[in-house]
């Protein structure tokens, strides 16, 4: 992949640091369990993680026609479910921890950290420090997610799509956290959430089918309820997420300029809670609104606001009609 003249992230992006642990005194605990390399344990769990709910995922059209549909508690849990994980990723992990959009007050700051965990993507800090290396050499050399990392040949976005969506996540190569999220390694109470992420997943699949047992009382209702409401729901919101990562670094309209390829996928704005309007947040990283244009639904910018309204956040970074005209293609002409 060509590397581009300028790596440099906006200026405004949470910093991070060069400086090796220990440098300035005791070497930064460790916030995930392993550190920055994956073991055969954690690889063998990975796998588990994808495979079986896809599995679940592919059977759910044809168990469906055998049960006689979904009933409406479990696609209640699978809808309520997505979407505390979904948002908790995008505003969380990705706009907050990562980007900086906003500053949250400290019960808000460990809300979104637990419920980002619940989308069962992995540890908080293993997530921030991927992604931020994927904004510094977005499309380039050192991109850990590219869809352009193998060529531009027809063959090459296959494989490299494939690479892009799942494959890059059993990696040998890790992105090393304490050069990259050290700031939120220092934190005590984030870095526990980061190294709790087992018990996070344990939490998170099992809350359907306790709730679906409880109200219907029976086992069969407990076993639905995490059929659709954990198995179903983990594999729609990840491939949904690995969609980002794949989809919206190969096609997609570009109105704005970036130094790579993202580009907005429309029809997958709602799902991902407006993180596919991907060519603005490329644009402009640390906007709290990717979903900037006439018509582009952005749940996760209505949260924040909503949050901005409580009190519960503050200086957020919302998208100025100046500053959006400094990045389009081409400049709105002047009345």
């Amino acid at each position: 992949m060509p590397t581009p003249p300028d790596v440099i992230d906006d200026p405004s992006t949470p910093p991070t640091s060069s400086t090796p642990p220990g440098a300035d005194g005791a070497p930064l605990p460790s916030a995930t369990l392993g550190g920055d390399s994956k073991g055969s344990i954690e690889q063998i769990a990975l796998l588990l993680f994808i495979v079986v709910p896809f599995a679940a995922l592919l059977a759910a059209v044809p168990l469906a026609w055998v049960w006689g549909g979904v009933s409406w508690l479990d696609l209640g849990l699978m809808v309520a479910m997505y979407y505390i994980g979904c948002h908790g990723i995008t505003i969380g992990f990705h706009r907050y921890f990562t980007h900086g959009s906003f500053k949250a007050k400290r019960p808000l700051r460990i809300l979104l950290a637990v419920a980002g965990s619940l989308a069962v993507e992995g540890p908080l800090v293993r997530w921030v420090a991927d992604h931020r290396k994927h904004h510094k050499y977005s499309d380039a050399d050192g991109d850990p997610h590219s869809p352009w990392r193998f060529g531009e040949t027809l063959p090459a976005l296959m494989k490299g799509l494939w690479w892009a969506h799942i494959g890059w996540l059993f990696d040998e190569e890790q992105t090393p956290q304490h050069t990259y999220a050290p700031d939120l390694i220092k934190d005590p109470a984030i870095r526990a959430v980061s190294r709790q992420f087992a018990l996070w997943t344990v939490v998170s699949l099992a809350i359907p089918p306790l709730v679906g047992g409880l109200v219907t009382m029976s086992w069969w209702g407990a076993f639905t309820a995490f059929f659709w409401g954990s198995l179903v729901r983990v594999a729609l919101l990840h491939h949904v997420t690995w969609s980002i990562n794949s989809i919206c670094h190969a096609v997609g309209k570009r109105p704005f300029k970036s130094r790579d390829r993202s580009g907005n996928v429309w029809w997958l704005a709602v799902l991902s809670c407006g993180e596919s309007w991907h060519n603005l947040h490329h644009a402009d990283p640390t906007s709290a609104r990717h979903g900037v244009l006439r018509g582009q639904l952005d749940s996760s910018a209505r949260i924040i606001r909503w949050f901005e309204l409580l009190g519960w956040a503050s200086d957020v970074r919302w998208p100025s009609a100046s500053r959006l005209d400094t990045r389009r293609k081409s400049a709105p002409a002047k009345a």
